[in-house]
């Protein structure tokens, strides 16, 4: 499936096949193409935590108010954001870089993020943002449904998996095969009102 079409196609489905497993290789080639997202300074602060465990999965559901996609689904990756993920070898980021580059950027980073809390969060999430939906358009062009979440209580699911203290949860996105279309698109604003030309009146 190409680009467009998995765009046009891909709709944020509830209801999962239980028995259906995606296999390792599905799942590698999946969180590859995550892995090629981009980020800031090249910093890929996103960690995918890939939830097998059936037990653990019931007690993320609880946390997430019953929400059947969370168990049924074939993957359950919570999107989370090393938010420190700057000041960690950074020039580990750079290492393939011409040395000019490095040279550059490398000290760069230190400058943008260092004592700035809210730059780091804000980044974070745009960074799980851009995963996000890399992920669920590849799953589409693999075949398979997805849907993005973020109803669930976040404070319970960082404890159910042991979240570090300096990162945080970002997001749930479940991949896996539809047994039920989702609804029709319930209405799609009109271009002339999201699209600004060079600024707000």
């Amino acid at each position: 499936m190409d680009t467009m079409s998995a765009i046009q196609a891909r709709r944020s489905v509830k209801h999962y096949d239980p028995s259906h497993k995606m296999s390792e290789s599905e799942v590698e080639q999946l969180i590859s193409l995550a892995l090629l997202s981009p980020t800031a300074f090249n910093i890929q602060n996103w960690r995918y935590v890939l939830v097998r465990d059936p037990e653990l999965r019931r007690q993320i559901r609880e946390a997430a108010w019953g929400q059947a996609q969370v168990t049924d689904a074939s993957l359950l990756i919570v999107m989370c954001a090393d938010l420190k993920a700057w000041e960690k070898e950074p020039a580990r980021y750079w290492r393939n870089a011409p040395k000019e580059a490095a040279d550059f950027l490398v000290p760069a980073i230190k400058e943008y993020y260092e004592g700035k809390d809210q730059v780091q969060r804000d980044e974070a999430i745009r960074s799980c943002g851009i995963a996000a939906q890399t992920i669920m358009l590849a799953a589409k062009a693999m075949g398979y449904d997805s849907c993005p979440m973020d109803g669930f209580d976040f404070d319970a699911v960082g404890r159910l998996i042991n979240l570090p203290a300096d990162h945080i949860v970002t997001m749930f996105v479940v991949v896996g095969k539809a047994t039920k279309e989702a609804w029709p698109r319930p209405g799609q604003l009109d271009m002339s009102e999201v699209v600004i030309e060079n600024k707000f009146m």
